[in-house]
């Protein structure tokens, strides 16, 4: 018998509640960033199954998965490597089930990227780095 996960979805303490909102805010920011350069987003946090991809995103053939890295002023670690090679197997096991359950009944669609975004918090202000294509298959 399969177990289930017991890991929490809502934030406990004040410190992941902090760390979910600034989440949160850095990946509104790179859809507002993307739909400004005519993107439109399909979805937001989508869950399949355990597996949840960050933002995916169309413009005309293309398809865009954006995986969010929220880094601070002085980070030392860039956004792309901050993600793990157990961590970009999860995402292109999550862009398997993208493809599987939503892709293929959009014919017209021709081509995914995968995008890292970086996006730096200041206050109210949001500074967004796109790496177009910083993924791909071999790197997982």
């Amino acid at each position: 018998m399969r177990q289930r996960s017991t890991r929490q979805v809502t934030p406990e303490t004040p410190a992941q509640k902090k760390r979910a909102e600034r989440g949160k805010r850095a990946e509104n920011a790179a859809a507002e960033h993307y739909r400004a350069h005519g993107f439109d987003v399909l979805f937001q946090n989508l869950r399949l199954g355990a597996l949840e991809l960050d933002l995916v995103l169309r413009k005309a053939d293309l398809v865009v998965v954006a995986e969010v890295r929220t880094r601070a002023p002085a980070s030392y670690v860039t956004a792309l490597a901050s993600i793990t090679k157990p961590k970009r197997v999860l995402l292109f096991r999550a862009i398997e089930r993208l493809w599987s359950k939503h892709l293929v009944k959009m014919p017209d669609v021709q081509r995914v990227r995968v995008d890292v975004v970086a996006v730096r918090l200041d206050g109210d202000e949001a500074e967004v780095e796109v790496i177009e294509g910083a993924l791909t298959q071999n790197d997982a």
